[in-house]
């Protein structure tokens, strides 16, 4: 079956600053459950100038105590793995996300975009579409979607405050 989350923002902020405020987002004292995050690759383009970089996050393990008592869900981590493309040209930045951990029971995967706004040159545009399917978990399955529908719009929403706050401290951001 699975389930779909997406979400836009305009971040009153140039794309440089947005761009800056994200990679260097995590780990933060505002998110307790983003432990680390680890480049593992980076290059650029020389023919393009396209930074890309391979990312791996550890995270705590957010699945429901009651949850964990079934042996599959019950790990102290959780590793994502991010693959983002910069591109300072065309001021757009292009991110996909999956979750390396339950591969063989669950497909997360979530898919980003910054760009320059259309509407005003100072301006962000962030765009995320986040899918989670599961699978081979039996009577699980619909609870266990249920339960990251449920955590990915509160992670998505919390996220965007976090990049606020970011944003606001660095940059003098008027956010309300």
């Amino acid at each position: 079956m699975g389930i779909a989350v997406e979400v836009r923002k305009v971040y009153p902020y140039p794309f440089q600053h947005v761009v800056n405020s994200y990679l260097n987002k995590y780990p933060t004292p505002l998110e307790k459950h983003v432990l680390a995050i680890k480049t593992v690759e980076e290059k650029t383009d020389p023919a393009s100038g396209v930074v890309y970089r391979k990312r791996i996050a550890t995270c705590n393990n957010v699945i429901p105590s009651f949850l964990q008592r079934f042996s599959i869900l019950k790990v102290s981590n959780v590793y994502l793995e991010e693959e983002s493309w910069l591109d300072m040209k065309t001021k757009v930045m292009t991110l996909k996300s999956r979750c390396l951990t339950w591969a063989q029971y669950a497909t997360m995967k979530e898919e980003s975009v910054y760009k320059e706004s259309i509407e005003n040159s100072n301006w962000t545009e962030f765009t995320q579409r986040g899918t989670v399917t599961i699978t081979g978990a039996g009577f699980l399955n619909r609870v266990l979607e249920t339960f990251a529908q449920t955590f990915l719009n509160q992670g998505v929403k919390k996220s965007i405050s976090i990049m606020e706050t970011i944003l606001r401290e660095r940059c003098g951001c008027p956010f309300s």
